[in-house]
């Protein structure tokens, strides 16, 4: 199982499929995983795993790094298209969260006025006051939804703590359409061989229903990757995308796919 554990609190920049030239901001500890879920897909592996010994990087340390970074990739005439906080695990969970995301407007603003401010996240912080407000006040609040199906929420993405899809979706409504929807689309079978595939009518028809309720400015589907730590898992293939994406164009809201 090869597994991405990210430097913290800046690495990169990276290449992402969708937002180009990206550097990255983690909030997570440099030497392990800490999120709200535990996605059989993940990247950064099983939170079990990777249990982190080092703490997560302060607000100060956070600007400190970022801007340093800011500094050099200006001197070298290479800024970035955009500034996402990803990274290994959930960031709108670090306590200071809504503070650094002001620290990064400023930094931006200052260094790199053209790049937006991306979050990448999974939507269990969202109603936090502190998280919703932050997230109003970034350029691409990107949020996680799956699928409407508890059940297969609990088998793929797995929840930490306590999950309600329905209070998730009523949370991403009160962003007004200033929410980014992100899907993840595959097949195969997870830790206990269980068949999994949320590409199939049950679970679009009822997602895309979803998704015409919250009204988001954008719909992003994609499927993995990189190697995941569930390793009979299957890429959702280039015509099953598009015919995703071309029933979210169909009801009137842009969508992206990725292969």
């Amino acid at each position: 199982m090869s597994t991405i554990i990210y430097p913290s609190p800046i690495f990169g920049p990276v290449h992402s499929r969708r937002l180009g030239v990206s550097l990255g901001i983690n909030l997570m500890p440099a030497d392990g995983k800490v999120c709200t879920f535990d996605c059989i897909y993940c990247e950064c592996g099983f939170n079990k795993d990777f249990r982190p010994t080092l703490p997560r990087p302060t607000r100060e340390e956070t600007a400190a790094a970022l801007e340093k970074k800011l500094q050099e990739m200006k001197r070298e005439g290479v800024l970035p298209d955009v500034l996402t906080f990803a990274g290994n695990g959930e960031p709108t969970a670090h306590p200071q969260f809504a503070e650094i995301i002001d620290d990064t407007i400023r930094l931006r603003d200052s260094y790199c006025p053209e790049a937006k401010v991306s979050v990448l996240s999974n939507a269990t912080m969202t109603h936090r006051p502190a998280v919703h407000d932050a997230l109003m006040r970034v350029d691409n609040n990107i949020q996680k939804l799956d699928t409407v199906d508890e059940d297969f929420i609990r088998q793929v993405d797995r929840p930490t703590g306590r999950y309600s899809v329905t209070e998730v979706i009523d949370n991403l409504k009160r962003f007004n359409g200033h929410v980014i929807i992100q899907t993840m689309f595959l097949r195969g079978k997870d830790t206990n061989l269980t068949p999994i595939d949320n590409t199939g009518e049950e679970y679009v028809a009822p997602w895309l229903e979803a998704v015409k309720e919250i009204r988001p400015q954008q719909v992003m589907i994609y499927t993995i990757d990189r190697e995941t730590p569930a390793s009979l898992l299957e890429k959702a293939s280039r015509e099953q995308l598009d015919a995703i994406r071309d029933r979210v164009l169909a009801a009137g809201i842009p969508c992206t796919a990725s292969y």
